[in-house]
């Protein structure tokens, strides 16, 4: 009895050339072992994109505070020994101590963006080179970071002395409601302003164990424009308690 057999020949799948036969360029560098990542510049805009989406609930925070802020200066309470409508708004003559706490901070934002771009170029560079022959350097030459870090905890410091002015003028967080909101503002940006101080330190011992350049460029990217957002929301909450209350 004859007995019929058919073979069939697969071909492997081809990648698409052009004209002259150029395949498309691979994104991840052809290492096909694992999962390909996204590139440096997908990631840097995913992470900023995160950033915003985290930024809008502190926004609309401060925002409801500045909105009690105002209606509660103009609203009466009642006295119970007169029994008449009377208003309690006192305002709080703020420490001199801000003013320079302002200037900290704005100093340590200015060196916050020097480390930004500084890090950022090094990693672009990188990404351009062609091969581990070419040497970026693993630390950054001035120590930006260090310096936003120490200015920062020097800002928190300043922040917690005027507190202790504060009391010492006898205006304590349940004296009146302007002292209440002076405390409540504050205290809430430097709370905020604590994240920002981690996300340093993450990228400094990052920096010490030789992490990767491109992933602490992305994080020291991140958190610039955070620390920008917390310098221009302390002016904002300064020039509210000084010239609104």
């Amino acid at each position: 009895m004859a007995s019929f057999s058919t073979t069939a020949t697969i071909n492997e799948p081809e990648i698409s050339r052009d004209d002259r036969g150029t395949p498309p360029p691979i994104r991840d560098g052809g290492n096909h072992d694992g999962p390909s990542l996204p590139d440096y510049g997908t990631r840097l805009r995913r992470a900023r994109l995160g950033l915003f989406v985290a930024l809008i609930p502190v926004l609309m925070l401060f925002v409801s505070f500045t909105s009690a802020y105002v209606v509660r200066q103009g609203l009466p309470t009642l006295d119970p020994r007169t029994n008449n409508f009377v208003r309690d708004w006192i305002p709080v003559e703020l420490p001199r101590l801000l003013l320079l706490n302002t200037f900290v901070l704005l100093v340590s934002s200015m060196s916050m963006e020097l480390a930004r771009r500084q890090i950022r170029a090094r990693s672009m560079m990188e990404t351009a080179s062609m091969g581990p022959s070419i040497s970026v350097g693993d630390r950054i030459r001035v120590p930006w970071l260090a310096m936003t870090l120490v200015l920062g905890l020097a800002f928190l410091f300043g922040q917690w002395t005027a507190w202790n002015q504060l009391a010492a003028n006898g205006f304590y967080v349940s004296t009146t409601p302007s002292s209440s909101f002076v405390y409540l503002l504050t205290g809430a940006h430097a709370a905020h302003l604590l994240g920002g101080i981690a996300a340093l330190f993450i990228a400094g011992v990052a920096s010490v164990l030789h992490g990767p350049l491109k992933t602490r460029s992305i994080v020291v990217d991140v958190t610039a424009w955070y620390w920008h957002f917390m310098a221009l929301l302390w002016v904002y909450i300064f020039c509210l308690m000084k010239f609104a209350g």
